[in-house]
């Protein structure tokens, strides 16, 4: 199993950044996806999430009509559209796949990429 997170990097205040995330090792359809984030010195949060077949989003309080995740079974993709970023957006932000089976649940981690946004 594998999530390899991209995108990250530095950016202004007020500016954007995509994350892409692209699974191998599982059935991807099947599963939540989701990026969080954490910040230095704080718990980890959730950023968004997405419902296997795509047709339900939630986002975090902070991440309202300021990020869009959305994905694409077909190529075991999903993505992160960051918008008008501000300082605390700063954080290592991790994909996460995880699915409630009949017997067990599958929770899976990327190694998370690092997005800085400073003026």
């Amino acid at each position: 199993v594998q999530l390899v997170e991209s995108g990250g990097g530095l950016v202004q205040p007020g500016g954007s950044l995509r994350l892409s995330c692209v699974a191998s090792g599982f059935t991807f359809s099947r599963y939540v996806m989701s990026w969080y984030r954490q910040a230095p010195g704080k718990e980890r949060e959730l950023v968004a999430a997405i419902t296997p077949a795509g047709g339900t989003a939630n986002y975090g309080d902070s991440m309202k009509g300021r990020f869009t995740i959305s994905r694409d079974n077909a190529k075991n993709t999903v993505n992160l559209q960051m918008n008008s970023l501000k300082p605390e957006d700063t954080a290592v932000y991790y994909c996460n796949a995880f699915w409630l089976g009949p017997e067990d649940e599958y929770d899976y981690w990327g190694q998370g990429t690092q997005v800085t946004v400073t003026s």
